[in-house]
């Protein structure tokens, strides 16, 4: 067993955690990480309306009797959903773990807070993980360049984020993005992190509610099978490659408005590609640790697999380095699977 601050804060088995994401982040994938040991969290915004959410965190909560969490992502938008009453609806329910994205999420913490709720918050530069930090979250999540969705605009990969976040924080921080395997888990832990956020990862396994051929190109996908999109917008999202993406890129680079394609990236069209197996009706999302996933396993072998593999990197390739019996094994497969 691996225990960490993490762990302790959120009363789960191991310090791994499946975040929030749209179209993905569904009940059975979120039970079946509960029931494994490790942290799931159901998207609110992937449901419709808050009435829905409910209905979907109790049918969660018929698959498994494990914590589990919200993800509830804040982003400026000219028609927002009603992010009050998809707050209310996490705090009826008798939610106890929330993540928030986006948007500082400050005017939401208050409600939270005087519900019991401890609130996650995913960060992607140290200075915003350090105002989380201030505004009062339980615990940052910091995304490095390598993570689908949207990276920020620093570009820093978790090797250099990851420490650098952590010698500034006191409370838990969890690294996201590049990590797939026991390797990175242990990694992000040498590095000062106190658990690790896989998406791309848990999106292809069994119980990933996604169209098997999105399970499928991630397998066959290499790390250079992204690509990065709104760059000329200030809003980078990192994205499958496709023949959408490549539209959007070939837009951008010649000078172009959000509206200007709008009708490329709209978030129907990235469901069709989730929920269909079409691979080219929308953009979706991705991360360059696809390049490290050659099959689709059970949830519970993923998670078991990691860290039984962690344990075996400690102990089989680490410790014999401190009295020089270091074993003759490659530090490029040892616990990879």
């Amino acid at each position: 067993m691996l225990h960490t601050s993490f762990t302790r804060m959120f009363e789960v088995d191991h310090p791994i955690v499946q975040g929030g994401m749209m179209w993905v982040g569904r009940a059975e994938l979120v039970a079946a990480v509960a029931n494994a040991g490790a942290l799931g969290f159901i998207t609110a915004l992937t449901q419709p309306t808050p009435q829905a959410l409910i209905e979907e965190i109790a049918r969660c909560r018929k698959l498994t009797d494990r914590p589990f969490g919200v993800n509830l992502t804040i982003l400026p938008s000219i028609d927002p959903p009603p992010y009050a009453q998809y707050r209310q609806a996490i705090i009826d329910s008798g939610i106890k773990i929330v993540e928030t994205a986006g948007s500082n999420p400050v005017e939401h913490l208050p409600y939270f807070k005087d519900a019991g709720i401890k609130v996650i918050h995913k960060c992607t530069s140290v200075r915003h993980a350090v105002k989380a930090e201030l505004t009062g979250v339980d615990a940052v999540s910091i995304d490095g360049f390598e993570c689908a969705g949207h990276p920020g605009e620093d570009d820093v990969p978790n090797l250099v984020l990851i420490p650098a976040t952590t010698s500034r924080l006191r409370i838990p921080v969890i690294a996201s993005g590049g990590i797939a395997d026991a390797r990175g888990l242990v990694a992000a832990l040498a590095l000062g992190a106190d658990a690790v956020n896989m998406g791309t990862r848990f999106m292809c396994t069994v119980e990933s509610p996604v169209s098997h051929a999105v399970k499928e190109a991630i397998v066959a996908g290499s790390e250079k099978d992204t690509t990065l999109i709104f760059r000329s917008l200030g809003n980078t999202a990192r994205v499958a490659k496709n023949a959408v993406s490549a539209e959007v890129v070939a837009k951008e680079s010649l000078g172009c408005e959000f509206t200007d394609i709008a009708h490329l990236v709209k978030g129907a069209r990235g469901r069709k590609v989730f929920e269909d197996g079409d691979m080219d009706a929308g953009i979706w999302t991705v991360g360059q640790s696809q390049g490290l996933i050659d099959d689709i396993p059970t949830v519970q072998e993923l998670v078991s697999r990691m860290i039984s593999g962690a344990e075996s990197i400690v102990t089989e390739r680490l410790s014999p380095l401190l009295d020089g019996q270091a074993a003759h094994c490659s530090p490029t497969t040892v616990g990879a699977r």
